[in-house]
């Protein structure tokens, strides 16, 4: 079991993390976990997302009980168990003494676009709802050990993803497969049950949509939002991993 490595991507919403999701779930010796702590996030905040009743109900609220499924054993073959995490689904309450057993990667998207993005599935966004400052805090935790965990941006990725798939696998000793930059549409078992009030534009992927930078254009509230955020973007992007 020491030889699996238990890749966690901690996003902000509204990024690329399912669609990394699908290429690490492509792998023949891989599992894949959606956002395990997202009950355990819906109980303690009692905030409102679409189909909360639903995680509610078929989701581990216990962020121990997750946490010994996360570092417990992974099935006979698995080698990459690839955690899909939300930032801000790391509460307060919750210890963070066992992320030394994870490899932690951070994935940061230009906090103008994920707030377009946002706003079209949710009326209302704050700071916290984007994972950024969550994502710094987490930053700084884990390079005090000694090892800063590598910071990838959306846009560099979608940029050139075979590259950073590549240096991604050899990062971690893994092999690198070419099933790693394509799947078939349509939803998965491993999906989570808010998969229909977020994944419609995975479920009709087959692989990585090239970048397209997006003029969003926000005001209000939400622009407010998008200018607290972007002085913590612009620090993670500046010690971001080129490839």
């Amino acid at each position: 079991m020491a030889n699996v490595v238990r890749l966690a991507m901690w996003s902000g919403p509204r990024n690329i993390s399912t669609a990394l999701m699908r290429s690490w779930g492509n792998r023949d010796d891989s599992m894949v976990v959606d956002e395990p702590l997202y009950a355990h996030f819906l109980q303690v905040t009692g905030i409102d997302h679409p189909g909360r009743d639903e995680v509610l109900a078929v989701g581990e609220t216990d962020w121990m009980a997750v946490v010994r499924r996360l570092l417990g054993p992974a099935p006979e073959g698995v080698a990459v168990m690839y955690q899909k995490h939300m930032a801000h689904h790391l509460t307060a309450d919750i210890d963070h003494g066992w992320l030394s057993g994870l490899a932690n990667v951070l994935l940061i998207r230009d906090p103008r676009e994920v707030v377009a993005s946002y706003i079209r599935s949710r009326a209302e966004v704050t700071a916290d709802d984007i994972g950024l400052r969550q994502q710094i805090r987490l930053y700084d935790e884990i390079a005090a050990t000694g090892a800063a965990p590598l910071v990838i941006d959306a846009a560099d990725f979608l940029s050139r993803p075979e590259a950073y798939l590549r240096a991604l696998c050899e990062h971690f000793g893994l092999g690198f497969t070419e099933k790693m930059l394509s799947w078939s549409p349509g939803p998965r078992d491993t999906d989570g049950v808010w998969g229909p009030h977020w994944y419609d534009a995975v479920w009709r992927s087959t692989g990585f949509a090239p970048y397209r930078p997006r003029d969003a254009q926000l005001t209000g509230a939400a622009a407010d939002v998008a200018a607290e955020c972007l002085p913590l973007y612009e620090r993670l992007h500046a010690v971001r991993w080129n490839r």
